[in-house]
């Protein structure tokens, strides 16, 4: 692991200390900005990574721990959250609530909890890899720890 961790990546390790995960962050030797990239890199199947995405529901924040094989599908969401309308968050609203830039929010670590839904998909996974605060940083998790450590809801996304 390097030396010198980016600030983001502290937060996270010590959120998942917080909350007795024991999977350690990982550093890629290349930016892992999408769920092929990291896929790629890891080793692993694209439904194996949990794609950190943040949308805008009525101007609040929500987080969804989709399947790297998923797309979410909005007016889904929008009706399980009780939300008139959800898209896809600016980088700068990302950035507000999560701290973490977009291809690297984790799914902790944020200054204040974010609403979290969880795809169900990813229960199919015994290790499931999470984005760590930075594109360059993951962490191996599993679809349980990845709802108790949010506080996060099941849901089917897609």
């Amino acid at each position: 692991m390097a030396e010198k961790l980016h600030p983001n990546v502290v937060r996270v390790q010590e959120a998942l200390r917080a909350h007795a995960v024991t999977g350690e962050v990982v550093v890629l030797d290349e930016a892992a900005p999408t769920a092929a990239t990291a896929a790629a890199q890891l080793g692993c199947e694209v439904g194996a990574i949990a794609n950190s995405l943040i949308f805008d529901a009525d101007g609040a924040p929500l987080l969804v721990l989709t399947s790297g094989a998923h797309r979410v599908n909005t007016d889904l969401i929008a009706r399980l959250v009780g939300a008139a309308k959800v898209r896809r968050a600016t980088p700068e609203f990302v950035r507000e609530h999560t701290g973490q830039p977009i291809g690297g929010v984790a799914p902790v670590g944020h200054p204040a909890p974010v609403r979290t839904l969880v795809d169900t998909w990813l229960s199919k996974h015994d290790v499931v890899w999470a984005a760590a605060g930075h594109p360059h940083t993951v962490f191996p998790t599993s679809y349980d720890e990845l709802l108790r450590t949010t506080g996060g809801t099941a849901a089917e996304v897609e």
